[in-house]
């Protein structure tokens, strides 16, 4: 199967189930450090977090995050032409993983998820609840597909994680950072060929093209932990659609504002 899974999945956090969502400082701070590339420096600031936050699910879903762009980045997970073109990616080796990152991602994932299921159990429609369960499972996928090659496994928690989004989304329409996931899926599956969208379809995966770029659009135009990561999503598709121009405008405003990420200054390289 050709399925480009990507984060998000995976990579998804908001912090407030009411109006606007509000940014509390210190997580804010761990975003900023991880698209940055400064890892240890996200770890410190998420783990702060629980310390003084030991309920809170989205602290451990961060740390993960962070442990898996990390090692996305060692692994040179990201590179472009592992997604504009769908041989590169049937074509792609196993990443050697690191156990002691797996265990660390692995970890925080169940503490993450033990926090949500008790704050749900407390109050079933918690959007900071469900949203760190969407979190994890993205996560998850795309660990799955991108390092141990799981594909099938990577699609499961794709489309898990998409519905959780949609049920968060439904009363809670303006956790933008949550449009990531359902636009991750329509976008990806839609580069399949018609035969496998159909079968995508009958296992109850969504593969519509345009929907998938609108709900990533919304991220990237109103999300807050996520909105940079669905702008790259963006540049992505442009590279794949043939329009170097918004994908060269995209890159250069994430390469501005994350001067330290040499994977946007890479790919404005590529596009010059």
């Amino acid at each position: 199967m050709r399925l480009v899974a990507v984060v998000i999945t995976s990579l998804v956090l908001a912090a407030s189930a009411a109006a606007a969502p509000t940014v509390p400082a210190t997580l804010d701070a761990g975003y900023r450090d991880m698209y940055n590339l400064q890892f240890q420096a996200a770890h410190q600031v998420f783990e702060n977090w629980q310390t003084t936050n030991p309920d809170d699910p989205l602290g451990p879903v961060s740390n993960a995050a962070a442990y898996l762009f990390a090692e996305f980045d060692r692994l040179h997970v990201l590179e472009s032409e592992l997604f504009i073109d769908n041989s590169h990616f049937e074509g792609r080796s196993k990443p050697l993983a690191d156990p002691q990152t797996k265990s660390a991602f692995e970890a925080q994932l169940s503490k993450a998820d033990e926090l949500a299921n008790r704050r749900l159990g407390q109050d079933p429609g918690n959007a900071d609840a469900m949203f760190a369960k969407v979190m994890a499972m993205g996560l998850r996928g795309d660990y799955a597909a991108m390092i141990e090659k799981r594909d099938l496994a990577g699609l499961n928690y794709m489309k898990s994680g998409r519905a959780l989004a949609e049920q968060l989304l439904a009363s809670h329409s303006n956790y933008y950072d949550a449009y990531l996931a359902v636009g991750v899926e329509n976008y990806l599956l839609s580069q399949q060929s018609a035969a496998m969208r159909w079968v995508l379809r009958v296992t109850g995966a969504q593969t519509n093209r345009e929907a998938g770029l609108h709900n990533l659009r919304l991220t990237a135009e109103h999300g807050h932990y996520l909105l940079p990561y669905a702008r790259l999503l963006l540049a992505v598709a442009a590279l794949r659609d043939h329009d170097p121009a918004q994908a060269k405008d995209l890159l250069t405003g994430l390469a501005q504002e994350f001067p330290e990420n040499h994977l946007y200054v890479k790919e404005l390289a590529k596009l010059h």
